[in-house]
């Protein structure tokens, strides 16, 4: 959500640092898994066990303990209420039993942590019912299928589409709040409609027919490309300077991976070999494109860390897309162009943390005499 929404009460200081390592743990442990499939030779423990989790749970780690956790905190910021940080606890907590290996209990505190998620949203809807809420609602309800097919033993492809339904409900719907004020062409919000439900519907038929599935889920992630690129206030924000523009590219361009992503579903539903392509275009290049768009205004307004935009908030986002490129674009070429375009993935994900805490140091450094000055005043 905007700054605005979520610049309410965010807890004690140790709440949000306990909450903060919860996602590093998630993240890092989703990455590792994620450049171990690929390939990449990660310095891990020998003895461990938790790498092996963490490959074999990659999917969960990154869309539910991960990025569950941190939509839910957002989520529970905006509702001002201190039961609704259950539901990213409870996603948090999920994802380090995975990583111990009690996967049974796990699963179902991933439908624990979904359930409250949804009676979070419910309760904003109810608040204010607008669109965009209702959506929010459905992306929520979405993760709670997918996390209850998981807790009762549905495979990983068959819960993915859910918890991918989850992500993209909430990042449209976020970007139908930015741009509520806008006026629209006759027809735009059917067309979304039509979209969104589409992308619904191809998560139901993926359970019973996984071709067919295949085939709707990636005509409505083209479509929905085409109407984020068509109708979002990007467009207009392109030409701005400073953040504003930042924001836009990261947009823009994760619109063109959604829309990549969707033309690699209908070739894997189609028999082609591009399920990499669709997962990763997707995941990586639509998704963590608009975090790394919403970052700089999200994550100030939740840990009340104020950051110093720059130009260097680029530099992670070329990473991003150039390696995914090289991964996704060579990686059916020769196997090495996927583990390096992964490993340049997993990099661009620890230099945009870099960024963010040296944001945050910059602005610190140039604003901290006026504070200071101000409060001998």
């Amino acid at each position: 959500m905007v700054a605005e929404a979520v610049a309410g009460r965010a807890g004690p200081l140790a709440g949000r640092i306990a909450f903060v390592a919860l996602v590093v743990v998630a993240l890092v442990a989703g990455v590792i898994g994620g450049l171990l499939r690929a390939g990449v030779a990660v310095p891990v423990p020998a003895q461990a066990a938790w790498p092996g989790q963490a490959v074999l749970s990659h999917a969960f780690l990154m869309m539910s303990a991960f990025m569950g956790t941190v939509i839910g905190l957002e989520r529970a910021v905006a509702a001002k209420r201190v039961a609704a940080f259950a539901a990213p606890a409870a996603s948090a907590a999920s994802g380090l039993l995975m990583l111990a290996g009690a996967a049974a209990p796990a699963r179902w505190l991933g439908v624990l942590a979904a359930l409250v998620f949804v009676f979070v949203n419910a309760a904003l809807w109810a608040r204010q019912r607008a669109v965009h809420t209702a959506w929010l609602l459905a992306g929520a309800l979405a993760w709670l299928v997918g996390n209850t097919l998981f807790a009762l033993g549905a495979t990983v492809a068959v819960a993915t589409p859910w918890w991918f339904c989850f992500l993209i409900l909430t990042i449209a719907a976020e970007r139908l709040e930015m741009t509520r004020l806008m006026r629209r062409r006759r027809g735009a919000s059917a067309l979304l409609l039509a979209c969104l439900a589409t992308l619904l519907v191809a998560a139901v038929a993926f359970v019973v027919a996984p071709a067919i599935g295949g085939v709707l889920f990636g005509v409505s992630l083209i479509a929905l490309a085409a109407w984020l690129a068509t109708f979002d206030i990007a467009r207009r924000t392109i030409a701005a300077q400073g953040l504003s523009r930042y924001m836009a590219i990261c947009l823009l361009t994760g619109y063109g991976w959604l829309a990549v992503s969707g033309l690699a579903w209908l070739a894997t539903a189609l028999g082609h070999a591009a399920r990499d392509v669709a997962l990763h275009a997707l995941g990586l290049g639509f998704v963590f494109s608009m975090m790394l768009g919403h970052a700089p205004v999200i994550l100030p307004a939740l840990t009340r860390v104020k950051v110093q935009f720059g130009w260097f908030f680029y530099l992670p986002l070329i990473l991003l897309h150039v390696s995914l490129a090289v991964r996704l674009l060579l990686g059916g070429v020769d196997f090495r162009y996927l583990s390096w375009g992964a490993a340049g993935n997993a990099a661009a994900i620890v230099l945009f943390a870099a960024t963010m805490a040296g944001a945050a140091w910059l602005w610190r450094r140039q604003h901290a005499p006026a504070h200071a000055a101000a409060a001998r005043d």
